[in-house]
């Protein structure tokens, strides 16, 4: 049983296509850890191609949490996935775990890990509190390890493009079929990317090469405009990929001591 108190939350970030997921479940594994999603578009149910939302062999028997927890058509704000990140850290403290968040929305881990407070009817979507909230960012509220994961420019570019290449497929063109079957296209869940083009390409408004190249034209500006956000956060510790497992492991070791 790992000590309560001395329990840093593992924070892991970065932008898309950086390898969030893979590592995380890797250090997961490693630590007796479970994962909270920090991910804004994960917490739609039936959105699970076009997010790239880990399948249940991919999660390898580690325990996820912020997935499918609204469908699209319902409303899931900022504060509340502060409170629902914030109960399940208690909860798996309490099992003698280590929860490790992972994602690349950065209010939502602003919000956690600066301990921001929402006032009246906590209406706010992504975006909606970036003015307010940048005021206190000099210290984290709580015990909390960041980890960011950085590449070089044209490797991102790579990375993204090549999961593009790869989630363009029959399953997706069911998932988003499907998606506009149950919700309509005006539903704002589904305006972003991967599926406005799939969309659009099953409608014979884009050839598949042009909806690749939108979506990833999409991707690279969602990427640049993360690690924008991100480099405001002066405690996140930047590494390769290749670097992040080690690196956390031996550090939650030495804070255990």
């Amino acid at each position: 049983m790992h000590s309560n108190s001395a329990t840093p939350t593992i924070v892991i970030l970065g932008p898309t296509a950086s390898g969030k997921t893979g590592v995380s479940i890797k250090i997961a594994k490693a630590l007796n850890g479970e994962i909270i999603s920090a991910d804004s578009r994960a917490i739609y149910k039936g959105m699970d191609i076009g997010t790239a939302k880990p399948s249940k062999e991919e999660q390898q028997g580690i325990p996820h949490y912020g997935l499918d927890l609204v469908k699209p058509n319902e409303r899931f704000t900022v504060a509340d996935w502060k409170t629902y990140a914030e109960e399940k850290i208690k909860d798996i403290k309490a099992r003698g775990k280590v929860p490790i968040i992972v994602g690349g929305t950065g209010l939502y881990t602003d919000a956690l890990i600066y301990d921001y407070h929402f006032k009246g009817p906590t209406g706010a979507k992504i975006g909606d509190f970036e003015q307010k909230t940048c005021s206190d960012r000099q210290s984290i509220k709580g015990n909390y390890l960041l980890i960011g994961i950085k590449w070089p420019t044209e490797e991102l570019r790579e990375r993204i493009r090549t999961r593009i290449n790869q989630m363009f497929s029959q399953e997706l063109y069911d998932e988003v079929t499907k998606l506009v079957q149950e919700y309509g296209w005006e539903n704002q869940a589904m305006k972003s990317d991967i599926y406005e083009y799939a969309w659009q390409y099953l409608q014979g408004e884009l050839t598949l090469d042009q909806a690749k190249e939108k979506c990833f034209y999409e991707d690279w500006h969602l990427a640049k405009r993360q690690m924008t956000w991100f480099k405001r956060t002066p405690q996140i510790t930047w590494l390769s990929l290749e670097n992040v497992y080690s690196y956390v492991i031996k550090k939650f070791h030495n804070i255990q001591k």
